[in-house]
């Protein structure tokens, strides 16, 4: 087994081709003050497995294939289950729909007194 440095992440963006964004995220004990510290980092991996958003990674350390990438995504440990989103323009369509059926309709008042 080599000596490289791997973390596990969540994937938070896979709009460029071939690489994406995973955000490492750990807590820590503060030295003095004891306190639980939440810290993260993001950092380009290159993808050649086809990651999307929300996909819980493992990424290996590797050569710089760029300015900013020096990560490969390894393996997925977790797919994340995504489900159709629903549209602006559906949720706007059953809107209308209500509106049209709770009206009543305007009955007018002929003047045939006159």
């Amino acid at each position: 087994m080599n000596n490289r440095r791997r973390m596990t992440g969540v994937v938070t963006s896979n709009k460029m081709t071939k690489t994406v964004v995973v955000e490492i995220s750990r807590k820590f004990r503060h030295p003095l003050y004891r306190k639980v510290v939440h810290s993260s980092k993001r950092v380009k991996a290159h993808d050649e497995i086809g990651c999307q958003i929300g996909d819980h990674v493992q990424i290996v350390e590797s050569r710089p294939l760029s300015r900013d990438k020096h990560w490969v995504v390894e393996n997925v440990v977790k797919r994340e289950i995504r489900t159709a989103d629903t549209g602006v323009a559906d949720l706007n369509v059953g809107v209308v729909e209500e509106t049209e059926a709770t009206e009543q309709p305007k009955t007018e008042v002929s003047d045939d007194s006159a």
